[in-house]
């Protein structure tokens, strides 16, 4: 089980509103005091990882938010990941949030050496390709995934169904040596694009539970990877371990 995140000293008063602007970009201390306010709404679950999005933006967007010991970023482009990691200090622990096409998986774990998880495993064949390309790198550690399960059934979104979600982990949990540079942690979903998500994430939480019983796996050895900017404090109160906080950070997203 990989660990939770790292505990902060916390500020004795916390900021209570958001900095944004719809016109400009943030500056380095709107950024700060953001960072500040959603981890003081995050604080009352102490088992949850906050993970700044920072697709599209700058690498100065990112120094803002590492100068307050935020370690992990993520990124949902595989070519914007590999440009900036080598620009960036190398204790940030990247996940990769977007949709992965398999012909960049080898590319992704060559270049982006200090890669700690990919959430957006949507099939046996990715994961495979991404635990091969791990055994011939040079990276000494197997590499983190969570498995993504499209819990809304929209088209456009990846991820397995619900009722895969077993046999998939089966697999890659399996003694197959296809999969032993890979080390499974979770499950991973996007709640629907409009409206409530409450059904999407309880699906996930009932996939975990489903998968535990099946398996045989401690519910606590099985993370969930669900919340962004407008509903990451629901999905905490759901039982996330991992939620994937952007705009709320950085404001809106620079035009890619």
């Amino acid at each position: 089980m990989i660990a939770h995140l790292c505990r902060y000293r916390r500020k004795s008063k916390l900021p209570t509103t958001l900095k944004q602007h719809r016109t400009m970009s943030l500056t380095y201390s709107d950024i700060q005091h953001n960072l500040e306010l959603v981890r003081g709404n995050t604080s009352i679950h102490p088992n949850v990882r906050l993970v700044a999005a920072s697709k599209t933006k700058p690498k100065e967007d990112i120094m803002a938010c590492y100068d307050l010991q935020q370690r992990h970023f993520g990124e949902n482009y595989a070519q914007e990941l590999m440009t900036k990691s080598p620009q960036l200090p190398q204790d940030i622990q990247w996940h990769f949030i977007g949709h992965l096409q398999s012909n960049k998986a080898k590319k992704l774990v060559n270049t982006v050496t200090n890669l700690w998880i990919v959430e957006t495993v949507h099939s046996l064949k990715l994961a495979r390709l991404l635990s091969k390309a791990v055994t011939e790198s040079e990276r000494e550690t197997k590499l983190n995934i969570f498995v993504q399960v499209n819990t809304s059934n929209e088209d456009q979104k990846s991820g397995i169904r619900p009722d895969q979600v077993v046999d998939i982990v089966r697999e890659i949990t399996s003694d197959n040596p296809d999969y032993n540079m890979i080390s499974f942690q979770g499950l991973m979903t996007i709640g629907q694009y409009s409206g409530d998500p409450t059904a999407d994430f309880q699906v996930l939480v009932d996939c975990k539970a489903t998968l535990a019983q099946e398996l045989d796996m401690p519910l606590d050895q099985i993370e969930l990877s669900m919340g962004m900017s407008a509903d990451y404090q629901q999905a905490a109160e759901m039982g996330s371990t991992n939620v994937r906080v952007g705009s709320t950070i950085f404001g809106a997203r620079n035009t890619q």
